[in-house]
């Protein structure tokens, strides 16, 4: 399947109106609030960022194990808030399959969205699978420049990173400015552990990829993601042999 003419972001109509403007003014905002919410819970933050942003508030997700933590944050805060997901045809059906459990548990149903050329397209147009030699451009094409097209209308959007998942996401604010999609991006997992995330997935049951207890901490898109080994980073097992840990969306 491929993107639609209409397929403008998850808030519509929205998409008209004007964008956010890193004033001065604006990111020192954002500065104070994200030291202030440093000490909060994650339902907190998103309490925070839904009063203050909705309804041009969102989360894109992978349905990562901190995904579905926010997920089930959210279903329990404002589960009107539009969910989406970067279908770049490559996920695994493992990670596809979570949409419809999203729907049967909270009612919830995350929207698609794809990239312009379907994956038969895009390998035509270059000759194979692009990425196998530039992971770079695949990401981009796949998933950068959709959420760059699904962005529009947003304000502020809902990130699941945590800080001690790699060097790259360690110095992540609360809340801050993504200079990239131009728009305000808040991570109230920031501060949260890895033991974190499980122990609420374990308590209240929440529904997670079987991936995970197979040996794979981090889950992307099929040909790009490996089991990781003893001793290795969670995210150490994307992009295996190639000098890369992330996709763009956040770095």
């Amino acid at each position: 399947m491929t993107a639609t003419d209409d397929d403008d972001g998850p808030q519509g109509a929205l998409a008209a109106d004007p964008p956010l403007a890193p004033t001065p003014e604006f990111l020192a905002e954002l500065a104070d609030h994200s030291a202030r919410l440093e000490t909060a819970t994650p339902q907190e933050i998103l309490k925070w960022a839904i009063d203050r942003f909705a309804p041009r508030f969102s989360m894109a997700t992978a349905f990562g194990p901190e995904g579905m933590t926010i997920i089930h944050m959210l279903s329990e805060i404002a589960p009107e808030t539009p969910i989406f997901n970067l279908e770049t045809g490559y996920q695994f059906q493992e990670t596809l399959d979570l949409r419809e459990l999203v729907k049967q548990r909270y009612g919830i149903e995350v929207e698609y969205k794809y990239p312009e050329l379907s994956v038969e397209q895009y390998e035509a147009a270059n000759g194979g699978p692009v990425y196998k030699t530039e992971p770079n451009r695949c990401c981009f094409d796949r998933k950068l420049s959709v959420l760059r097209r699904a962005a529009k209308g947003l304000h502020a959007w809902a990130s699941a990173i945590r800080r001690d998942q790699s060097d790259d996401r360690a110095r992540a604010p609360i809340v801050g400015w993504d200079k990239k999609f131009q728009l305000v991006k808040v991570s109230p997992l920031a501060n949260w552990t890895k033991n974190d995330v499980w122990k609420l997935i374990d308590k209240a049951k929440i529904p997670y990829n079987p991936l995970h207890d197979k040996g794979y901490p981090s889950v992307g898109c099929w040909p790009c993601t490996r089991s990781t080994q003893l001793g290795e980073d969670e995210r150490s097992g994307r992009w295996s042999g190639f000098q890369k840990t992330e996709c763009g969306l956040h770095n």
